[in-house]
């Protein structure tokens, strides 16, 4: 089965961002917004509670995450993916380098760009056009996340949320 580890923002934040998703991202039906911290990974079915007990490792020894959106950006010549852009802090590398170390596999393909995506899968003229217009707006928005998220794919090519994990030690 495929999972994903993601962080799901707030409610504000998630309808801010779905204002854009729904007009101009492919996958506004599959998943709310969320930040990717673990792309799409396999796992057997028997090694899943060995997966969920090291992920509840990892989330008492984190910090929550902050997060602190300062613009629109683009994935340009990459893909025509539009996103709201987040500055890295060290409580979102570091727990994204959790997820990337043994028994996990290293993210060998991307850097980690922290982002959450608005639109994705336009045509180039529809994408340039929306980048010209998010990038005359201010965008801004911080917010700590104290939850991280183990989502599993359905066979409709939906997400849904497998097991929740508070980030900190004071769970």
């Amino acid at each position: 089965m495929k999972y994903g580890i993601a962080l799901f923002p707030s409610k504000e934040l998630q309808d801010h961002a779905n204002s854009y998703r729904m007009r101009y991202d492919s996958h506004y039906s599959l998943i709310p917004p969320h930040i990717t911290l673990k792309e799409t990974f396999e796992v057997p079915e028997e090694e899943l509670p060995d997966i969920v007990e090291t992920l509840k490792k990892i989330a008492a020894q984190a910090d929550p995450a902050f997060i602190d959106i300062y613009k629109a950006d683009t994935f340009y010549p990459q893909s025509n993916t539009i996103f709201f852009k987040i500055r890295e802090h060290q409580s979102l590398t570091n727990l994204y380098q959790s997820l990337h170390e043994k028994p996990f596999e290293a993210n060998e393909k991307y850097g980690f760009i922290p982002h959450l995506t608005i639109g994705q899968d336009l045509s180039s003229q529809e994408h340039s056009d929306i980048v010209g217009q998010l990038k005359m707006k201010s965008i801004e928005h911080q917010e700590t996340i104290n939850r991280m998220q183990l989502l599993y794919q359905l066979e409709n090519g939906s997400w849904t949320v497998y097991e929740t994990f508070h980030l900190g030690k004071d769970v």
